[in-house]
């Protein structure tokens, strides 16, 4: 599939193609190292179909490196070709990364989530894995994370017969429980999908974010996905939070910010997250 590209991809770069390797990881797409004469770059390679979600990854990588908070593979392009849609990137050689390491991208992240708007949400909508995700503007959280987060993926929940409509709290039970927890909350600038899979460190130590999918909302949202399966480590969380201080309601918003992620998943994957989805809506709705 990759071999129809090459000469676009030369002409592109204005280096002679070398090498390609595939390199594993990718859930949705097909990834390759491209390598040159000169350098090497990192490519994504979908069907057609896929061009919007390559031109929102871009979008967003670009937005978080244009704050100067934390670093992002450079984009070179994204287009498509044929049946083919591709988003071409800087390839990040990258380490296992220290307690340092997590310590600086801590501080990283929570210079970018001071980066602010004056609503919620984002002028452009993206994608969530590979469901669309609203970034319909709102000027108070409650109403953002209802309307553009939770109901969306209940209702789709639902459609696809993974939970029932009695398991599912009505738009007013969900606004009435969150107006209790979401007190002064201003628009941060998120990555939107921070698992373990989605930021790099470099081999000079530098993080990296990956495979973003960002818009304006509360901070904890990305700690509450950095702590959904492995978490990023005691350095990480230590020097995170002495920039955003915990307090006493943190751990519950945690639970509803991860039920948004588990309905995703039950979304996209089935019903091995319907327990866990269920335990949230069941404790805080």
């Amino acid at each position: 599939m990759i071999s129809h590209l090459k000469p676009l991809l030369s002409n592109l770069l204005n280096e002679t193609i070398t090498k390609v390797s595939s390199v594993s990881g990718g859930d949705i797409s097909q990834a390759y190292k491209i390598y040159t004469t000169k350098n090497s770059y990192f490519l994504k390679l979908n069907s057609a179909s896929t061009l919007n979600m390559f031109q929102a990854e871009a979008y967003g990588l670009e937005l978080i490196a244009k704050t100067n908070t934390i670093k992002t593979p450079k984009v070179i392009a994204f287009d498509s070709f044929e049946n083919s849609a591709f988003l071409l990137m800087e390839f990040i050689e990258s380490k296992r990364a220290t307690a340092e390491d997590f310590k600086l991208l801590g501080e990283q992240l929570a210079t970018l989530h001071k980066c602010t708007s004056d609503s919620f949400g984002l002028d452009k909508d993206n994608y969530i894995g590979s469901l669309p995700q609203s970034n319909s503007a709102h000027k108070t959280w409650v109403k953002f994370y209802t309307h553009e987060r939770l109901l969306p993926q209940l209702e789709l929940a639902q459609q696809k017969g993974l939970l029932s409509v009695s398991e599912c709290p009505s738009e007013q039970h969900i606004k009435n429980h969150l107006e209790l927890l979401f007190k002064g909350i201003k628009p941060s600038l998120l990555h939107g999908d921070l698992w373990s899979g989605n930021y790099l460190i470099s081999k000079n130590s530098e993080p990296y974010l990956i495979d973003p999918a960002v818009y304006y909302g509360h901070n904890e949202v990305d700690i509450a996905m950095t702590k959904l399966f492995d978490g990023f480590g005691n350095a990480f969380y230590e020097s995170y939070h002495s920039y955003f201080p915990l307090d006493e309601n943190t751990s519950a918003r945690i639970d509803i910010y991860q039920l948004y992620y588990l309905l995703v998943h039950l979304n996209l994957f089935g019903s091995s997250y319907y327990g866990s989805v269920v335990s949230i809506l069941k404790k805080y709705f």
